[in-house]
């Protein structure tokens, strides 16, 4: 059972959340806790101003997050528990104190994932000792006693072996003793014991590792939302729960801006073939999505429609690409070297358009592939994905989405390799007026 950072907000969504697990006790549960909402920030934001020398900024700047932890275990726990939470607290905030002045330049990544891991650390302990307070037997786990990776600092990559051998190490004796063990998400080690993160959004991977290392019946995101919607409602008010999905389909829409599910998370439940339920804690007796093995067939053969903004469109064009081979290695060896994700890419006989999420880089991208042929590079684009099992044999579908937004212009059209995707990218200041017609056309009857 994992639960995001708007599940945990402050003492009346921790008061929440403690009843949801208590009530499923009996199913013999490990939770995942991230940090209270906007935590993980501040504590980015303190790493910053260390490094630019202002560590007296960066340790103020913490104060307000420190506080809100101890006015919530106030609110929520016995003196005792409150004295020995009040202690681990003030603990951490010296820790952090003493990381960001021996903050540098060459250390940077290694310091921030030591400092951000504290908001993972400190909301397990919270709900710890809720539980305990409410009379569940529980137990703060920390979770670099379970998921190994490697050295790479702020988006570090699991080592499989050796976190699914630790985390079964570490938490089937919790198991089988019936504690309920809390782990925070988010955080890991190297072997050395090195702290590390596996990047924003990474509590949901860290739910999936651990479920997949203890064959887990069930993975249950808990979020603010009730499962996975057909589109975004803060773009489509009127968008339904979808009842199933199938891991290929949840990971398209993951991939393609729904919110709701990391894009690594499914990975290690498709292994495992471990069914992944997204819930809402705010609703918990609503049963949510079930993503899994099989979806069901959707009357309606499209399943959601997903977009995500703030999308850069370039363009290549060449005419050594015309019957040449190794041309696309070269191409993508200048993303390779820069660090950055391709996203959507579509290719002609003289020409390949492509998308990017983050253009940081985008300066000097631009300037190596002008060595391979003229560059076209658009800004303030988005993509959309309209996502469905039903794609791969039902036809038409294709002309109903184009029609349906024919006085749009619509650029760099592709149907994913899985082709239970058509994707395609669109000015930003209309992608709101096409999500709507489109979830109009295919969901509302």
């Amino acid at each position: 059972m994992k639960f995001g950072g708007t599940s945990v907000a402050d003492a009346a969504a921790f008061e929440n959340v403690a009843r949801i697990v208590a009530a499923r006790r009996h199913d013999a549960p490990v939770v995942v806790v991230s940090a209270m909402s906007g935590v993980t920030d501040a504590l980015l934001a303190s790493t910053r101003l260390a490094g630019e020398q202002r560590v007296n900024d960066a340790i103020q700047s913490l104060h307000e997050t420190f506080d809100r932890h101890r006015i919530a275990a106030e609110q929520l726990l016995s003196p005792q528990l409150w004295d020995e939470f009040t202690g681990y607290l003030n603990d951490a905030a010296a820790q952090i104190s003493q990381l960001l002045q021996r903050s540098a330049p060459e250390t940077h990544r290694a310091t921030q994932d030591a400092i951000a891991s504290f908001g993972e650390l400190l909301s397990s302990a919270l709900l710890a000792a809720l539980l305990k307070h409410r009379g569940v037997n529980a137990t703060q786990v920390d979770p670099r006693h379970c998921i190994i990776t490697n050295e790479d600092h702020t988006c570090a990559a699991p080592l499989m072996a050796e976190t699914f051998a630790l985390t079964r190490q570490t938490l089937v004796p919790f198991i089988e003793a019936k504690a309920i063990p809390v782990a925070g998400g988010f955080v890991g080690a190297t072997k050395n014991g090195n702290t590390t993160t596996l990047g924003r959004g990474g509590s949901d991977y860290t739910a999936a590792l651990l479920g997949a290392a203890l064959g887990s019946r069930e993975i249950q995101i808990w979020t603010d939302v009730t499962g996975v919607l057909t589109a975004d409602p803060r773009v489509v008010p009127n968008a339904q729960t979808i009842e199933r999905l199938s891991y290929s389909e949840a990971a398209e829409l993951a991939y393609f801006g729904a919110k709701v599910l990391h894009p690594k998370t499914i990975q290690p439940a498709i292994e495992d073939r471990i069914p992944v339920r997204i819930c809402n804690s705010r609703a918990p007796h609503e049963r949510g999505t079930l993503v899994g093995p099989q979806t069901e067939t959707s009357p309606r053969t499209l399943k959601a429609i997903a977009h995500k903004t703030g999308v850069t469109t370039v363009q290549i064009a060449s005419a050594r690409m015309l019957g040449a081979y190794g041309f696309l290695r070269a191409l993508f060896e200048v993303f390779e070297r820069h660090r950055t994700v391709v996203d959507v890419v579509t290719t002609s006989e003289v020409s390949v358009s492509l998308s990017l999420d983050d253009d940081s880089s985008l300066p000097a991208i631009v300037k190596d592939l002008e060595q391979l042929g003229s560059v076209r590079v658009e800004k303030g684009r988005a993509i959309i994905a309209v996502v469905g099992e039903g794609l791969r044999s039902t036809p038409g579908i294709a002309a109903q989405v184009f029609s349906t937004i024919s006085d749009i212009n619509l650029t760099l059209i592709s149907q994913g390799a899985s082709s239970i995707n058509i994707t395609f990218a669109v000015e930003e200041s209309r992608v709101q007026e096409a999500v709507r017609r489109l979830h109009d056309a295919f969901f509302i009857q």
